[in-house]
């Protein structure tokens, strides 16, 4: 696993809406953190062993502090839980240095940014930057009740923000198709939130060109490859691995001692384990890489895609 990180005080703790905690890092031993921009996450490694990623809050070219937004999830993979039960100020933790896969086009002609209760984390820090350079930007803002919505209080007083709480439109859920509908030709169109938010983002804007449809998942759209038997070669040492049902390219091969590129997520959102193909098809499960991307068959995420043909060259 990617170990080099940043060592950090957790300097603050606290609720910020319903089963949502905001965790507020600082520099240990008086040193400085690293710049962060507008889409930014940091990896968060948990004293249990758990690795955890979060959409910084804020952007700035030398923060003070980071801060974070952990909404508890019951159903997930302990990580919450653990944050919830065991983290308390006065912690040293390590994270690692901000990356961007969801980067802000700050020179739009106009941004539409939609959010989905926790995917407002990702999305507040691009309406924040965007309202400080005074560009065109608007944000949509959904979540089933007011209290399970962070950050009401910032984005309320601006003219440019639509609220919407399921719960006071009779359950119905934010019209994402209506938004897509009538926002200008030429605009930049941002979403982050639950699946159904994002597949209904993406087929709303399906005519619209690629490269101004962005969007960042906090689960993956797909399940993981586990079918079948297969080969992959490593085509720089010409070793080659069994991969048995149930068990991804990347558990095969660290599991053999293998080097590995730098992963984090383990669901195929990440592009932390992206590696080249050489030779067979990949049956791709990632939810990061492009409709593009995947016809080429140039790359794959080996933590969750399999393959279509009985062996896969990699560049490893």
């Amino acid at each position: 696993m990617y170990k080099a990180g940043l060592q950090v005080n957790l300097i603050a703790v606290r609720e910020i809406a319903h089963d949502i905690r905001l965790l507020e890092f600082g520099p240990s031993d008086q040193g400085s953190l690293p710049p962060a921009e507008p889409g930014a996450h940091i990896d968060l490694y948990l004293p249990n062993g758990l690795l955890r990623q979060y959409s910084l809050l804020d952007s700035s070219d030398a923060p003070k502090s980071y801060s974070v937004a952990v909404k508890r999830d019951p159903k997930g993979r302990g990580g919450s839980d653990f944050i919830f039960n065991h983290l308390r100020p006065g912690q040293r933790l390590t994270i690692g240095a901000p990356r961007n896969c969801f980067p802000l086009v700050e020179d739009a002609a106009h941004v539409v940014l939609s959010a989905g209760g926790i995917g407002i984390t990702a999305i507040l820090p691009m309406f924040k930057r965007l309202v400080a350079l005074k560009k065109s930007v608007e944000l949509h803002y959904a979540g089933r009740s007011r209290d399970s919505m962070p950050f009401l209080t910032v984005l309320e007083p601006h003219a440019n923000v639509s609220i919407h709480c399921d719960d006071e439109r009779d359950g119905r859920v934010l019209d994402i198709g209506r938004i897509a509908a009538i926002c200008p030709v030429g605009s930049h169109l941002y979403c982050c939130g639950p699946n159904p938010m994002i597949t209904a983002f993406l087929e709303a804007t399906a005519d619209r060109p690629r490269d101004r449809i962005h969007v960042e998942y906090f689960t993956p759209m797909r399940e993981s490859s586990s079918e079948g038997e297969y080969v992959v070669q490593l085509a720089r040492s010409g070793r080659e691995f069994l991969i048995p049902s149930g068990k991804s390219i990347l558990h095969v091969l660290l599991e053999a001692g293998i080097e590995v590129p730098a992963y984090w997520c383990e669901q195929g959102i990440c592009r932390g384990c992206e590696v080249s193909v050489i030779s067979g098809i990949p049956d791709h499960r990632d939810s990061i890489m492009t409709v593009e991307e995947h016809a080429s068959n140039r790359s794959m995420t080996i933590c969750c895609s399999g393959a279509k043909t009985d062996t896969l060259v990699l560049d490893l």
